[in-house]
């Protein structure tokens, strides 16, 4: 069965192609409402409370227009134009500068992010720009990249905050036309995070970014004239890029963006930018919410007046029942409410958006029959036994969008009920690949098996590689295909193994756990990979406990064994740019021997597909 609901337009509409593009909806912004503010930046490094950096729509408009102009004189029209700018309001003129010269825009990040050269590099070796936008003070680090790299084209790179665009931006407006943008011209090359596969540059259009963030204004409620969006996502990151940059030129609504590091040095500070701005929506993977209920105690809780936030939005990664009750009960008394928390699905082939849980309704919580959801059904069960269910939180439903369960091998729709494959359709659906024609092919274009082919493509879905289930016509995510763990014919998800082993023992890091499988003698065994607590001063003297307590945890849980179980250092378990545990690099880094004092090679295999 499918799911779909129609949404109301969540914005002002207009049959104008230049409007229903980013530039064209920056210039009406900067036409109708000139002075009011667009975007503010609140650096934590300059000051400790933040200091605030505010552009108007026509001082945003007005700079966009002078950086168009230099990537015009650049030739950038119709090429590749890579921002690799740190977090900021250079970042929002650039990525937009880069779509009013009718240039494909490539949200990126500097080389000094840590553990994510070979990304970067890899996102700039696929896209090929012609230009890399930056700031003054990564230019160097750029230029040392690029010179050790090698990488082709020699791409010009242009300082946003540079003189040359202060001189273009004191001058007269640029009155001169943009670059003639089409709604079906692509944007941006949105790169995934590289958790399963390496990155790949998702084609996403004017018409995709506009109508899902209609669909997301929709779905979540959200007005110009009582929201703010604040958000610490990293720009280049699919979800942070549609909800601090594009939601707020299309909606018309004040942006407050902070940095990364910011939030996880005090997650405070990103608490209290939303109880300053009443009506704040703003979203961020399960972790965060984790994070904040660990780390935000005593004192810095007293006065957070979080009662009139209206939208947390949670996604990202996999949603957890006890993250969720976890950071409800921690601020209650700030005045979270459960309604304020929104579980949504989405991905980077979507543009970002999928399902929500409905407005005005608390996150639902279905307990489903573990043995059974392992074998593919979804029985919900009432006061079960411990280690007998899985609790999923509900990602609602989709709007303005189509979402179906499929059979992955028959490309049949299933009931209700059955675990397989997400399948999307709707017009945010990106067009495909950037240079990947046959990859785009299998993803973008599938047919149902009883569904006639289609050759103008309007039948086509997106396969996600998630898998889910539709209950009472809500979606659940259960887990991507390629990190399925397949143990004596059962299906074990690798993130609920994860979370009872971060639970079994109070010396492992929370959220720094990888499961995988291996082929050992053709057959499929499970590895665990979990940091240790930067408190031990003697790993070796707890490894043997902690093992022991995780292979017990594991057994009474899920009831597989676990083949190896290595207690690795802070800051080993691989992570994608997005914070996500990259499992697949994981289990590279384990058969290439990264934990070799506790990693036998011969005794674990070296087998087992990626």
């Amino acid at each position: 069965m499918s799911a779909r609901h129609d949404a109301p337009p969540g914005t002002e509409q207009t049959p104008t192609a230049e409007v229903d593009t980013l530039v064209g909806h920056l210039a009406r912004a900067a036409a109708v409402a000139p002075d009011d503010p667009a975007f503010t930046f609140a650096d934590f490094t300059a000051e400790t409370a933040g200091r605030r950096t505010v552009l108007t729509w026509s001082a945003l408009d007005h700079r966009v227009r002078a950086m168009a102009g230099i990537l015009t004189q650049a030739g950038a029209a119709g090429e590749r134009v890579a921002i690799v700018a740190p977090q900021g309001l250079e970042y929002v003129i650039g990525f937009l500068g880069a779509l009013r010269a009718g240039a494909i825009a490539v949200p990126l990040f500097p080389p000094n992010l840590p553990g994510h050269d070979e990304r970067l590099a890899s996102a700039l070796d696929d896209a090929r720009p012609a230009c890399l936008l930056t700031a003054n003070s990564s230019r160097a680090a750029i230029a040392d990249f690029c010179t050790g790299r090698r990488l082709p084209g020699s791409p010009r790179t242009i300082a946003v905050d540079g003189a040359e665009l202060g001189k273009a931006a004191a001058g007269p407006a640029d009155d001169a036309a943009p670059a003639l943008v089409r709604p079906e011209d692509c944007a941006y090359l949105q790169y995934t995070s590289g958790a399963t596969r390496a990155p790949s540059g998702v084609e996403v259009t004017h018409a995709n970014v506009v109508a899902n963030v209609q669909q997301a204004l929709a779905a979540f409620d959200v007005h110009r004239d009582r929201n703010h969006m604040v958000s610490w996502l990293p720009l280049f990151h699919d979800m942070g890029l549609v909800i601090a940059v594009a939601t707020p030129v299309v909606g018309r609504i004040h942006s407050l963006i902070t940095d990364p590091l910011a939030f996880l040095q005090q997650p405070v500070r990103w608490l209290r930018l939303l109880a300053e701005h009443p009506g704040a929506v703003t979203a961020a993977p399960n972790f965060a919410y984790d994070y904040c209920a660990r780390r935000v105690q005593g004192e810095h809780r007293d006065g957070l007046a979080l009662g009139q936030v209206s939208v947390m939005i949670s996604g990202s990664e996999p949603i957890r029942p006890d993250t969720v009750s976890r950071f409800q009960q921690a601020f209650a008394a700030n005045g979270v409410t459960p309604e304020m928390i929104r579980p949504s699905y989405g991905l980077a082939e979507a543009t970002v958006f999928v399902s929500t849980s409905p407005t005005g309704q608390a996150p639902r919580v279905t307990a489903f029959d573990r043995e059974l959801l392992g074998k593919g059904t979804a029985r919900p069960v009432a006061g079960a036994a411990p280690g007998t269910f899985t609790e999923l939180v509900s990602c609602g439903r989709p709007v303005g969008q189509e979402v179906l369960v499929v059979d992955a091998e028959t490309r049949r729709r299933l009931p209700d009920g059955e675990v397989g494959e997400i399948w999307v359709r709707g017009p945010n659906v990106a067009r495909g690949y950037w240079r990947s024609p046959g990859r785009s092919a299998e993803t973008f274009g599938a047919v149902l098996a009883e569904d006639p082919s289609d050759v103008a493509g309007d039948r086509h879905w997106l396969r996600t590689g998630d898998l889910g289930v539709l209950h009472d016509g809500c979606l659940y995510v259960t887990g991507r295909i390629k990190d399925l763990i397949i143990i004596d014919g059962t299906n074990h998800y690798p993130q609920d193994i994860e979370a009872t082993v971060q639970e079994a023992h109070a010396l492992i890091r929370y959220d720094h756990v990888a499961a995988f499988a291996l082929t050992v003698h053709d057959e499929e065994r499970l590895v665990i990979v979990a940091e240790h607590s930067r408190q031990i001063s003697d790993p070796g003297a707890e490894r043997d406990a902690v093992a022991r307590a995780v292979r017990d945890a594991v057994v009474a849980g899920h009831g597989a064994a676990v083949h190896d179980f290595v207690l690795a250092p802070p800051g080993t378990v691989p992570r994608t740019s997005s914070g996500k545990v990259a499992r697949s690099a994981c289990r590279r880094r384990y058969l290439a021997g990264t934990w070799a004092d506790r990693v036998d090679l011969d005794r674990a295999g070296a087998g087992g597909a990626e």
